[in-house]
């Protein structure tokens, strides 16, 4: 049975929310998973404040009593085709001591429920490839590879850095 933590939508505002949030997108960004090296003393410092200027903006946290253990920072979209909005699961981030024991799906379900009350016809999110643990969950809660045309084949995520 998966423990019990508490989830809600974090409050950008809220001093607390504010501290959890740049901890544990920090201790995410120095995980081998989000790229081994911590976040910028910009990133740091604006974090918050710039995601609580977007307005399509939602972070989602986990408290295990009153230690912060998870976070889920999501961005609404548009997709032109459903004429809907949507949203991109950009982080999901629980400390290595809280991992396996459900916290990353209670966060998601919180999430998904957000994004129903913003009227998004879908979420979509990014994974690594070599994660196992994490698409194994994102397959069981019904996430799955995008695709039109099998004959195209599936969608690859890409960048480009400006």
């Amino acid at each position: 049975m998966a423990a019990t933590f508490s989830v809600r939508l974090a409050d950008f505002a809220n001093t607390v929310d504010a501290a959890a949030m740049v901890m544990l997108l920090d201790a995410y960004a120095r995980d081998p998973a989000g790229g081994g090296e911590g976040l910028s003393a910009y990133a740091r410092q604006n974090l918050v404040r710039e995601l609580a200027a977007r307005p399509q903006a939602f972070s989602v946290l986990a408290f295990d009593g009153d230690a912060p253990v998870g976070l889920v920072n999501c961005i609404e979209g548009f997709s032109t085709f459903k004429c809907r909005p949507l949203v991109n699961v950009h982080d999901v981030a629980v400390l290595a001591s809280h991992r396996g024991r459900g916290v990353a799906e209670q966060m998601l379900r919180v999430a998904e429920q957000e994004a129903l009350q913003r009227g998004a016809v879908k979420m979509t999110l990014e994974v690594l490839s070599g994660n196992r643990p994490a698409l194994r969950l994102y397959e069981r809660m019904g996430y799955a590879g995008y695709q039109l045309d099998p004959a195209m084949g599936t969608a690859q995520f890409m960048q480009k850095w400006l």
